[in-house]
């Protein structure tokens, strides 16, 4: 709350020292995951409008902090909050020759502001559920907002027929451009050296993104193991207390990332990677992959970074808010457990039995392959329509 408040202090100020005469491509994002959906279209903005300078700006802190120093930007900023004196003063310094706002992103006053200047404005990789507050008896208001919207681009047919009930007509669907994220991914060098001597060719799982609750699923499964196997463990949270304890709960021999420096890694099981910044190149090196979130209620994490590696995929039960991973469960790439027993058994399953292994990652890798290709269709839309 502090960051969220002290970071909207003289953001003002700042625009008018840090943006040029160039004219400003905007992009807002509410935190990291939506930014992460945006990359694709920046980058594309960046080979293909040079002559444009790109804002970014982030509701909360989580997505700032982490992006506020990110080259693919001239400017990263929070987003004043929603009032009409604020949206009026942003839109006053910014002159956006073009806004974007990436998923869930809908403000009212910005939203206002920018119709009434003729400010082509997008949202993109939109997912919308009837149960949402735009589709309830009160949505009234919320959806006369959605209409400022230049064009809605939608990940799915439900979102599209959902829109289309209310009549919606500037609408289509592009699908996600997570998946143009993550299928970039193979193009760069993953390649861990640490890793490499770590796993040293036997069959590891890779861990991601876990919590408590994953951690002691898992711990059971570590523990119980009889075949040689390699485990990596990136928690989500990296507090020393919590990553000690799940150490502690381990009776095969472990160790740190911050510990690697000098030591023998091929004589360890379980590898703890007690920093951000490396679990996408560490699905790399997985022959299974386990994400967390679901066993519990904290949301579950990103599916496709390991689909995209064509790994099978393991997670908790509570996914029903992830049409993604649903539709890779469908696809046969990845599998659900609620329970120890379940864990245990699905896991051995993938990890040593070679030709299910395979055929399941074979899947996950195809679920993404399929449905690259939302930037192409987005920003063939920008050219034709937005920015002449």
């Amino acid at each position: 709350m502090r960051l969220f408040v002290s970071g909207r202090k003289n953001i003002f100020k700042t625009l008018r020292k840090k943006l040029n005469d160039k004219p400003v491509i905007w992009v807002h994002a509410a935190s990291l995951g939506e930014y992460e959906q945006a990359v694709p279209i920046l980058k594309r903005f960046r080979e293909d409008y040079a002559q444009y300078q790109i804002l970014v700006s982030f509701f909360s802190p989580s997505g700032y902090e982490i992006k506020k120093n990110s080259a693919i930007a001239d400017v990263v900023c929070y987003l004043p909050l929603d009032t009409k004196k604020n949206a009026k003063q942003f839109i006053k310094i910014v002159q956006p020759k073009l806004a974007i706002f990436i998923k869930y992103e809908v403000w009212p006053n910005y939203l206002a502001q920018l119709q009434k200047q003729e400010i082509p404005t997008l949202l993109v990789s939109g997912l919308f559920r009837k149960n949402q507050h735009f589709f309830k008896s009160y949505g009234k208001f919320m959806r006369k907002v959605l209409h400022r919207f230049t064009y809605i681009f939608v990940q799915d047919k439900n979102s599209l027929n959902l829109l289309k009930k209310y009549d919606f007509r500037k609408v289509a669907i592009s699908g996600d451009t997570r998946f143009d994220r993550v299928s970039a991914q193979l193009k760069m060098d993953n390649k861990l050296a640490f890793a490499e001597e770590f796993v040293a060719e036997k069959p590891c799982l890779v861990a991601g993104s876990t919590w408590p609750e994953d951690e002691t699923y898992l711990a059971d499964f570590i523990n119980n193991t009889q075949e040689e196997t390699k485990y990596i463990i990136a928690p989500h949270q990296i507090e020393v207390s919590k990553i000690k304890a799940f150490q502690k709960s381990l009776n095969k021999p472990s160790i740190l990332y911050t510990e690697i420096d000098g030591q023998d890694l091929a004589g360890f099981s379980v590898l703890i990677v007690n920093t951000i910044g490396l679990l996408t190149k560490l699905y790399h090196y997985a022959d299974v992959a386990y994400v967390g979130g679901a066993m519990g209620n904290t949301g579950l994490h990103n599916v496709l970074e390991p689909a995209t590696f064509g790994v099978p995929i393991v997670i908790g039960e509570n996914f029903q808010k992830f049409p993604e991973a649903k539709a890779l469960q469908n696809n046969g790439g990845l599998f659900s457990v609620k329970n120890q027993t379940e864990m245990n058994s699905v896991l051995q399953r993938l990890l040593f039995r070679k030709e299910e292994r395979q055929k399941a990652g074979e899947n996950a890798k195809d679920f993404v392959i399929k449905r690259t290709g939302a930037t192409t269709k987005i920003m063939q839309y920008i050219s034709e329509q937005a920015l002449l």
